[in-house]
């Protein structure tokens, strides 16, 4: 099989292709420029294709014996990846950008690429394991919980699937960094990325501010009452305590946290912890890995890459998915994704629309722009607003 292997830089990429050569298939190893100037990124940055990733992911494909090549894929990057990622935020909904790439880029841009120069599949370090099974390719959990990225590759369809390679699923991190090591491979010691790729210095905050700008606004309670000022909805997050600077205490000495986000209205809504809390949630844009269910599915929902699945029943109804969790998940926001999981097996996937709380609402909660309508049912139509966590 010929297989392109898609090398970042890091250890699981390069051990990930390794194995891919050990399999006997026909390897060929392409790194992915996706910043437009790599050189303007410091030394050991954690930003995406710095000159010392290239340089790493070159040094492993002359390890391995494969040809290498770089793919220019900057402004598709850009367009699909980093500006979606400015313009959820400035709409009031949480990206995650890395789902985005998967989706867009890794296994759009370069698999369809791939494809048309005679390739079968590509290779990644994902900690992802895939299945055939009796309706087709099948993606899993990793072995290593702690390491399991099913859910940032949960929005692939099932003929993206059908041409992906992950190697590493069945393996633990620390095993993957030895093997690195035992191989002559230079990046065995290297750290892992964590931060979002193309924010060199993390500073997520910093970077939304410069992309936009500043547009002040009021803090409010659920009454509606003001309690502070803000300087921009995108500095802030729901669930988020630390940074308020609220000029007025709660009158229960309680703790408050960010419960909505509204930037049309520049409106940010606080309030006590328990109100964070969501029931159920309605996505919108379902992947299915299979025929959509015809009835209630009982399934695990996940709603963060590192969060629990918890126990619920999603519903399919033509473009949107009803799922009611059967116990409340703290901080669930639109543009979040929710994964759907049977067992080991993720079965769909879909973007976070809308929420209904767990807690019975504030007296008047005109003040807010979360939705309260159960899914399914017709919430006050958004002005294109919504909550990020």
């Amino acid at each position: 099989m010929r297989v392109l292997a898609a090398l970042s830089g890091g250890v699981d990429s390069a051990v990930a292709a390794a194995r891919a050569v050990d399999a006997g298939h026909d390897v060929t190893a392409v790194h992915l420029a996706l910043s437009p100037s790599p050189a303007s990124l410091r030394a050991g940055a954690r930003g995406c294709c710095s000159v010392e990733d290239a340089r790493d992911a070159r040094r492993a494909a002359d390890v391995l014996g494969v040809p290498f090549y770089v793919w220019d894929l900057a402004e598709r990057f850009r367009e699909d990846v980093v500006e979606d990622f400015a313009a959820e935020y400035a709409a009031g909904r949480t990206p995650n950008p890395c789902l985005r790439c998967n989706e867009r880029i890794k296994f759009a841009a370069v698999l369809d690429r791939a494809r048309a120069l005679g390739f079968d599949a590509v290779c990644t370090g994902h900690y992802a394991r895939l299945v055939d099974g009796p309706a087709g390719r099948e993606l899993h959990r990793a072995l290593d919980p702690g390491k399991d990225q099913s859910y940032v590759l949960g929005v692939l369809t099932p003929d993206q699937l059908a041409g992906a390679l992950f190697p590493l699923g069945g393996t633990p991190k620390a095993d993957v960094r030895r093997e690195a090591a035992a191989r002559g491979l230079g990046v065995a010691d290297k750290p892992d990325s964590h931060d979002v790729c193309f924010i060199a210095d993390g500073d997520t905050a910093g970077w939304l501010r410069g992309r936009l700008g500043a547009a002040p606004g009021d803090v409010v309670d659920e009454e509606g009452a003001v309690v502070g000022r803000h300087e921009g909805t995108h500095g802030f997050t729901v669930g988020q305590r630390r940074g308020l600077r609220l000029g007025v205490p709660a009158a229960d000495g309680r703790p408050r946290y960010v419960l909505d986000i509204s930037p049309v209205e520049r409106r940010v809504v606080v309030g006590p912890a328990e109100r964070l809390d969501v029931a159920a949630l309605e996505g919108v844009r379902p992947r299915w890995c299979g025929p959509a269910p015809a009835g209630p599915l009982e399934c695990r929902a996940q709603v963060r890459a590192h969060g629990a699945a918890v126990p619920a029943t999603a519903r399919a109804e033509g473009d949107r998915v009803l799922v009611r969790l059967h116990a409340p998940v703290r901080g669930v926001a639109p543009g979040q994704a929710v994964v759907l999981y049977d067992g080991t097996r993720v079965v769909g996937s879909a973007t976070v629309d809308r929420t209904t709380p767990a807690a019975p609402p504030g007296r008047d909660r005109a003040a807010g722009r979360r939705d309260h309508a159960a899914p399914g049912e017709r919430a006050p139509a958004r002005d294109g607003a919504g909550a990020r966590a």
